[in-house]
């Protein structure tokens, strides 16, 4: 997992390619964007506008085909990040790339201008309240990582 900010993109240059496009996308300016998914190379790298209310706690997830680059537009959230080998799987969808989990935590905030990279071993709670329910404008960038 990563969790730095936007002004250091430039550090990620020489990390895997994929990687480093997925980031270059967190320089344009997404906060106008509507929600919904939008396309850069099709299935391989594809990000998600996504606009929700914090909840007070969240299940842990991961993804085994897609790394996760997430952001906050606007407004804040906690997610709770911990090593997939510590946690207890609970429900498959893997027609969804979605994997639920229940285990211990650890947390971040993301705030406008942070970011969190997250690889298919680290399990993700995102969308969790910093200090009571709030609204949140996010970007979700996926990038295929495995068939």
């Amino acid at each position: 997992m990563i969790f730095d900010s936007v002004k250091n993109l430039e550090t990620y240059k020489d990390t895997d390619a994929r990687i480093y496009r997925g980031l270059k996308i967190l320089e344009t300016d997404l906060s106008t964007l509507a929600d919904g998914r939008y396309e850069v190379d099709g299935e391989n790298l594809f990000y998600m506008i996504q606009s929700y209310e914090t909840k007070p706690e969240n299940a842990p997830e991961a993804h085994r085909k897609y790394v996760d680059i997430q952001c906050v537009l606007s407004g804040a959230e906690k997610m709770g990040i911990g090593a997939l080998e510590e946690m207890t799987e609970t429900q498959v969808c893997d027609e969804k790339d979605f994997r639920l989990y229940t285990g211990p935590l650890d947390y971040i905030t993301l705030t406008p201008g942070k970011f969190a990279v997250l690889w298919p071993q680290d399990a993700h709670a995102p969308a969790v309240a910093v200090d009571q329910p709030a609204p949140v404008h996010k970007v979700v960038i996926k990038i295929k990582i495995a068939d």
